[in-house]
């Protein structure tokens, strides 16, 4: 059965960090069997970064501007906690 879990935050980010985030989905034990991700976040020189992940691969690139930032994840026996931990959220 799968899980989903949706997150808005209006939070700014640095792009190091979301990259270095979007390299540790890879740790099941840590965050479970993660699918996909996906998501548009704002970073703090003004610029929006949006991304893809699925299994040992992502794509990150710079993108139009939304409302709010915004994050989904789709997996199997997913640690929620451990997530908003990682993007810290």
């Amino acid at each position: 059965m799968f899980q989903n879990i949706g997150v808005e935050t209006p939070r700014k980010f640095e792009e190091a960090a979301i990259r270095a985030a979007l390299d540790e989905l890879d740790d099941e034990k840590r965050f479970g069997a993660i699918l996909r991700a996906k998501g548009i976040l704002p970073l703090t020189d003004g610029k929006w970064l949006h991304f893809d992940y699925v299994p040992g691969e992502s794509d990150v690139r710079y993108g139009s501007a939304d409302y709010t930032g915004r994050l989904c994840v789709i997996g199997t026996k997913i640690n929620e906690a451990a997530l908003k931990e990682l993007f810290g959220l």
